[in-house]
């Protein structure tokens, strides 16, 4: 099965200190079928990194690791994230409270069909009022 991967549940398998089983399970589970993720999904992963390396909590061998590790995994790009952006993505922002970044996961996996793997506390709260099932603690 595949899933919409957010980047808390992304982070949270990276770095050790946030790592868990359910997040564990959810790599897992990507490294066999796959992942959608949104077109921003990239630079909010690299910018997490870099803010990491530049507050000394990973070095840049860290991150370029973790970054090449998941770049071997089956995510796939959604390139109509933006074509959403001004539509469907900002009334679940408005809806839910979300930020534009945080609702353009939920749209994609709404629009796709797919349970989403988070671990963001308002993605949680929001999902299951459009149906869309749910990975993650």
């Amino acid at each position: 099965m595949t899933l919409v991967l957010d980047s808390s549940a992304t982070l949270g398998w990276i770095y050790p200190d946030e790592a868990n089983d359910e997040t564990i399970r959810i790599f897992e589970q990507v490294a066999m079928s796959s992942a959608w993720v949104p077109s921003i999904w990239r630079l909010e992963i690299a910018n997490s990194l870099q803010i990491g390396v530049r507050s000394g909590r990973i070095d840049t061998a860290f991150r370029d690791t973790a970054l090449s590790d998941l770049e071997a995994l089956g995510i796939s790009i959604d390139s109509d994230t933006d074509r959403f952006a001004w539509t469907a993505t900002l009334q679940l922002a408005d809806r839910f409270r979300l930020t534009l970044y945080d609702a353009a996961y939920l749209e994609l996996a709404q629009r796709r069909s797919l349970p989403l793997a988070t671990l963001d506390r308002a993605l949680r709260a929001a999902a299951p009022v459009l149906g869309v099932p749910l990975l993650g603690a």
